[in-house]
C-alpha cells in the first residue's frame, strides 16, 4: 500500500511561511531550553490523531522551556500589558503531521495569569495551568520558579537556573531541530489542529545549568529524566506572530 504521508518539510532557521494577518501577537523573553532525548514509542501514545513523533537520527526529545510571555495580543491590536504578560514553564513534544509538517505538541503550560490560562483552556484546548511564578536575572544567571495552583496535580513544581555563556553563530542540526518549529499541534474538538507562527531567527547562547528541579515532566504523563539535559541553550527572545490555521494540501486526507 501506498503511504499518503508526506516527507516531513526541511529544517529551516527561517519562518518557511508568513502570517501577514495574524490570529495572535506575542514577545517570548528571556528563554531556557532544556532537552531530554526521548522513545519514539513512549511519546507517540500522547500526541493528537494524526500526529506521529518527529524524529532526527531516530531520536525525539522531551522539553522543558522556561521564559517571560510578554504582551499577548489579539489581530493587530496593541498587546496586553498586565494579562498578556507573564512567566510560562511548558513541557513539549516535537510532532510531524500527514502533510510534513513540523510543530511543538504541549503536554503542559503553567502561566502566572488566571484569566489567560482560563479563555486558552476553554477558547483552545491547550493545557495551560495557573502557577506561582518568578523569573528573576542576576547578570548572567537567570532562575525560573513555578508551583501549580489550579487544576492539577496541584503542587507540581520546577526550579531552573542557568548561566549565559557565549552566542550560537552556527547552530547544530539538532539545536536548529528543537528550537526552529513554525507551528503547534493541538487536539480540538476531536480533531488534530495546527497552527502556524513566525519569527524572526532565534538569537541563542549557550547555557551552563546551575540547577533544575521539577516535576513537571512526569506531571506530563512522561518519564521523569533521569539524566542531565543533553541540550541547554538560552535566547534573550523573539517577537511572534500566529497565524490561521491552513486548509489541508490537496491530495491528503485531513488528520
Amino acid at each position: 500500500m501506498v503511504s499518503l504521508e508526506r516527507v516531513p518539510e526541511p529544517i529551516t532557521a527561517d519562518p518557511p511561511h508568513e502570517a501577514d494577518y495574524p490570529l495572535l501577537t506575542q514577545s517570548w523573553l528571556d528563554l531556557a531550553f532544556l532537552h531530554w532525548t526521548a522513545d519514539p514509542s513512549v511519546v507517540a501514545p500522547l500526541l493528537p490523531v494524526g500526529t506521529r513523533p518527529d524524529t532526527l537520527d531516530g531520536r525525539t526529545y522531551v522539553g522543558l522551556v522556561a521564559f517571560r510571555m510578554h504582551r499577548v495580543g489579539w489581530f493587530r491590536l496593541p498587546g496586553v500589558p498586565y494579562l498578556g504578560t507573564f512567566p510560562e514553564t511548558n513541557v513539549r513534544l516535537y510532532s510531524v503531521d500527514a502533510h510534513g509538517r513540523r510543530g511543538v505538541v504541549f503536554r503542559s503550560l503553567d502561566a502566572s495569569r488566571l484569566i489567560p490560562v482560563a479563555v486558552a483552556r476553554a477558547a483552545f484546548r491547550l493545557p495551560y495551568l495557573w502557577s506561582r511564578m518568578s523569573v528573576r536575572r542576576a547578570g548572567d544567571t537567570v532562575t525560573y520558579t513555578s508551583r501549580r495552583r489550579w487544576p492539577g496535580p496541584r503542587g507540581a513544581y520546577s526550579r531552573i537556573a542557568i548561566r549565559i555563556a557565549g552566542p550560537v553563530e552556527e547552530p547544530t542540526e539538532l539545536e536548529h531541530f528543537l528550537t526552529a518549529r513554525w507551528g503547534m499541534h493541538n487536539a480540538f474538538f476531536g480533531r488534530s489542529m495546527y497552527l502556524p507562527n513566525t519569527h524572526p531567527r532565534w538569537p541563542l547562547h549557550r547555557a551552563e545549568l546551575l540547577r533544575c528541579d521539577e516535576d513537571l515532566i512526569a506531571a506530563a504523563g512522561l518519564p521523569a529524566p533521569a539524566a542531565r539535559p543533553v541540550s541547554v541553550l538560552y535566547s534573550p527572545g523573539v517577537p511572534v506572530r500566529f497565524g490561521r490555521p491552513p486548509r489541508a494540501p490537496a491530495g491528503i486526507p485531513t488528520p
